[in-house]
């Protein structure tokens, strides 16, 4: 399983915004076109965002959306990842 068990919140974070394009951040990774260090990356600039709360209610009513909001640090990456996919 992938996870980040000391980061629940930043991972649950990173992989609701990337579901939302589509993109299944475990599927990536086992499939290798995202490496665990990219995944561990995006985990860490989710972490460090200070806007976890207006994700959180972004997410609750963005269902459909092409792209996450302006505000997401990783947001060109799964832009990029979404691409890909």
């Amino acid at each position: 399983m992938i996870g980040y068990p000391e980061t629940p919140l930043a991972w649950g974070l990173t992989r609701g915004m990337a579901r939302l394009l589509g993109v299944s951040l475990s599927s990536a990774v086992v499939e290798g076109w995202l490496s665990r260090k990219e995944l561990g990356q995006l985990v860490n600039r989710c972490e460090a965002c200070s806007q976890k709360t207006a994700c959180t209610a972004w997410m609750a009513t963005a269902a459909g959306s092409p792209c996450p909001p302006v505000f997401c640090p990783n947001k060109t990456a799964l832009e990029v990842l979404s691409l890909r996919h």
